[in-house]
């Protein structure tokens, strides 16, 4: 079957359209934790949900939701990497990218480590100021094991799409599990550690000097901006039309990974003029310590870890008193995949309201 009498009839399954993207927040909709950040210098998530960005001393970076997307295909948000401060000459060890890690439970269709394992194919839109070579990685967690290609951008400040096809693996299963059994990884910038050896483009064991050889440097001029959506990753040679997702969807997938009190869009720690959304309130009836719970929206990957934040000084492991700055200590917070509690460490005041904002975690 040709590759377009295969597409026609998978356009033409229904059972085939549903749910074929591995991806988490593909569209770009979803950014619980800020909608922009600036001054980057180190690794975590930002703001884009399940999108991690990986910077170890190259250069300084804003990364944003921007509305700048490709027109015509239904996508209204993209995530924006935005050089602010320059490195023109990597060190060996220097590095940047972004990535998706996915739990090895959602990339058992794979069928890695086995004789029918599938090829797989990653498709995306991305716009870059600079052009030329760039790399991205699948990498096996489980079993460390890598293979990589390169896509060109051809045109300077234009969005392109881009896809490309990954041989199936036939050494290694991932475990299936909820743990990270796979990374898709771009690649913006490196030293000679990434990108001294040969390309490794066939399934192999991990060396880093074979993962991002001819990658260019996003990172040589505050000039350069790099923007990516419409990530899909599915089983298969083909690309097929990207699944949009409703935003309720992409949110409740998202929220396996991190959760928040704070209003979308608001940085855990916001104090009360900056909405900091609905917070978790108990009055006090009597001096002794109280103990705020919450249940959370949905169920986690794995047990997160809390912070319990004032409402209104912004300080973490702190609850707020009367709606003020005036904060009381809040100990380590307890919890299980399914809600939380949070105790105070000291003596309220009889008649008194406390209130505290949380943020949850379990990601990959």
């Amino acid at each position: 079957m040709s590759k377009a009498a295969e597409l026609a009839a998978l356009i033409g399954s229904q059972t085939a359209q549903s749910n074929r993207n591995m991806m988490i927040n593909g569209a770009m909709q979803v950014s619980q934790r800020s909608t922009s950040v600036a001054s980057i210098t180190s690794t975590g998530y930002r703001t884009l949900d399940r999108f991690n960005l990986l910077v170890e001393s190259l250069g300084t970076w804003t990364m944003s939701q921007d509305t700048d997307v490709p027109t015509g295909y239904g996508f209204a948000k993209s995530l924006k990497i935005d050089c602010t401060t320059a490195d023109a000459s990597p060190a060996v060890a220097d590095r940047m990218f972004l990535r998706q890690t996915l739990e090895g439970v959602d990339v058992q269709r794979m069928k890695k480590g086995t004789s029918n394992a599938e090829l797989v194919t990653l498709s995306f839109w991305v716009k870059a100021t600079k052009t030329g070579t760039h790399i991205v990685n699948l990498y096996d967690n489980d079993n460390a094991r890598v293979i990589a290609q390169a896509y060109t951008v051809s045109s300077s400040n234009t969005w392109e799409h881009k896809s490309l096809t990954f041989a199936g693996d036939t050494t290694g299963a991932f475990d299936n599990d909820n743990a990270g059994s796979l990374q898709i990884v771009w690649g913006l910038g490196c030293g000679t550690n990434h990108s001294s050896g040969t390309l490794q483009t066939t399934w192999a064991s991990a060396s880093n000097a074979n993962r991002f050889v001819g990658q260019v440097n996003t990172a040589d001029s505050t000039d350069n901006n790099w923007a990516i959506t419409g990530v899909q990753f599915e089983v298969g040679e083909v690309a097929t039309p990207f699944e949009h997702r409703t935003f309720a969807d992409d949110l409740a997938a998202c929220q396996r990974y991190y959760q928040k009190s704070y209003s979308p869009g608001v940085f855990p720690g916001a104090t009360s003029g900056s909405g900091i959304g609905a917070s978790i309130m108990y009055r006090a009836y009597g001096t002794g310590q109280l103990r705020f719970s919450g249940q959370f929206k949905q169920s986690f990957r794995d047990v997160p870890t809390v912070t319990a934040y004032s409402p209104y000084s912004g300080n973490s492991a702190h609850c707020s008193e009367n709606s003020s700055t005036t904060d009381k200590n809040i100990g380590g917070a307890q919890a299980s995949t399914e809600l939380f509690y949070a105790p105070m460490t000291e003596d309220c005041v009889d008649g008194r309201t406390y209130e505290i904002a949380f943020e949850a975690e379990s990601e990959l």
